[in-house]
Parts: structure tokens; sequence; C-alpha cells
């Protein structure tokens, strides 16, 4: 299975390492130092510094843009997809949820958006997409709003203590078990 694992920041270490991930996406707040997992190329590590709010930022704060959701489509556009791809943000319930939607579209596009949000829900039942990703993501991808409908309607998730992991299966994955 290639999927895509989500994570918080303390446990990339471990899902690295347990899933035979080679390749990181990082979403923390600019400043927020951390140790890449030694099985992680830097080459095929992409930081991106933005904190998780869904507004313009104020104080400091850097709010999602397009420019980061360009990121994310590019970086999900290069991944091998031999091995899943590690995704993670401080407690790994808004910003890698919806980096994880995001790029989960961006290397199978066909797929249908709802499908895609409720295979979501069903591997977290924690996950509360960062709604400006996923918004930023939906315009990017021509989704026409089907994301974020789509994301909409899976609701928030249930409270979080941050120490929750998931794989997001991709299409091609559910393919080949069943």
């Amino acid at each position: 299975m290639t999927g895509i694992v989500v994570s918080p920041l303390r446990r990339i270490a471990e899902m690295a390492v347990r899933h035979g991930c080679r390749e990181m996406l990082s979403l923390l707040a600019k400043g927020q130092d951390f140790h890449r997992p030694a099985v992680i190329d830097q080459a095929k590590h992409l930081k991106i510094g933005v904190n998780d709010i869904t507004f313009a930022g104020t104080g400091g704060l850097i709010a999602p843009q397009e420019e980061h959701v360009r990121g994310i489509i590019g970086f999900a556009r290069n991944w091998d997809r031999t091995r899943p791809m590690l995704i993670h943000c401080w407690m790994g319930v808004s910003r890698s949820p919806a980096a994880a939607l995001i790029a989960a579209l961006a290397v199978e596009p066909d797929q249908d958006d709802h499908a895609l949000a409720r295979r979501l829900r069903l591997a977290s039942p924690f996950a509360t997409p960062n709604a400006r990703l996923v918004e930023f993501g939906d315009e990017a991808l021509s989704r026409k709003g089907r994301l974020v409908d789509a994301v909409r309607s899976i609701g928030r998730g249930a409270d979080a203590d941050g120490n929750a992991p998931f794989i997001l299966p991709l299409v091609e994955d559910l393919q080949h078990v069943g």
C-alpha cells in the first residue's frame, strides 16, 4: 500500500520507519524546529512554514496561501509512489489532513471528492482539515467546489490529543485490495 501517512510531529520517526516512507511533507509554523527522520532524504522533504489558521495572518502568524498549496501539489506530483508519503503537522489533525486530501487529488485527479472525504473520515475520526488549505486546494486543482463541499459533508472531527496517526489510502490502493 502506497497511501499517505498522516502523523503528528511527535510520531514522524516511528511512522516513517514503520511504513517505509522516504518522502515527507511538513506543515509547521516558521521556526518550529525538529529533526527529520534519518530515513527521509533531505531532497525528498518539503517544509511549508504555515500556521494552523483559517484567516489572513495577523500578529506574525502565517495563514495558508495559494503558493503553499502549489507546493503541496508539485511535491505530490513528484512523489514516486513506490512507498507511502508522510505528511505531518503539529497534531496531525488539521493542516496535514488537508494537505493529504490535496496530494491525493493531485496524483489521482479522476477520483470522487466525496468518496475521498469519506475515506479520510474512516481513516481518522479526529481529522478536521484546515478549511483555508482545502479552499485553495479546491481552486488550484479545478475541483469547482467539490472538495470544499465534500470536506464540509464530513463535518468537524472528534476532539483529539494529537497522538493518532493514520493512513489515507489512495484509490489505486483500494483497487489492489478488492
